[in-house]
């Protein structure tokens, strides 16, 4: 329907392999964090680059354009993936995340997504970019110290050095998301190669 609402974003996909380790972290976090967090499902853990929340269906074409362009003009790159960390902090966690790390080709790729996108309107974050790989949200209503507990229990985690290796950055995708009582499920609607690969 031409007029559909579409709850979308952009993303850098990660590697089987990549999924496979960020599950076996969250195997880990469960057992000491066993209550108050709501776990992402490891298959849709992706690097956000631009999220437009909800566009008619119409906009997916001039959106595709652009999203085209810029990825035909980076070529593909490596992401680094480890340590641990938290927003706002890790004494008041909201969400927990591992980081990620693009170097150059992640920022420039960033900014010239922001800048195609924002020239069809949509407005970029506001905050500074800061890559990471979210794996849980810590559940609203819980008392502070509950939260703290939460807390706690991650800071020890973080001191442990988490390196997971590298996953290749080979194209953006424009993802739907669409609300489930179960959580949010990701649709693929356009796939864009780096460096213009087939």
């Amino acid at each position: 329907m031409a007029d559909e609402e579409l709850r979308t974003f952009v993303a850098l996909p990660l590697s089987e392999a990549m999924h496979e380790a960020l599950s076996r972290v969250q195997r880990r976090l469960r057992r000491r964090i066993p209550y108050g967090v709501r776990w992402v499902r490891t298959e849709g853990i992706h690097l956000t680059l631009f999220f437009l929340g909800e566009i008619p269906a119409a906009q997916v074409e001039p959106i595709s354009a652009a999203l085209t362009a810029v990825a035909r003009h980076v070529p593909p790159f490596t992401l680094a993936v480890g340590g641990l960390g938290a927003f706002p902090s890790p004494r008041r966690p909201r969400v927990l995340w591992v980081g990620i790390e693009g170097g150059e080709p992640l920022t420039l790729l960033h900014a010239a997504v922001n800048e195609a996108l924002a020239s069809l309107g949509h407005r970029p974050d506001a905050r500074p970019f800061h890559p990471h790989l979210t794996l849980g949200r810590v559940q609203r209503g819980l008392r502070r110290d509950e939260v703290a507990g939460i807390g706690e229990a991650f800071r020890a985690e973080m001191a442990r050095p988490l390196t997971l290796g590298t996953t290749p950055a080979e194209a953006m995708i424009l993802f739907r998301s669409i609300l489930k009582p179960s959580g949010a499920e990701y649709r693929p609607l356009r796939r864009f190669p780096l460096g213009g690969q087939a």
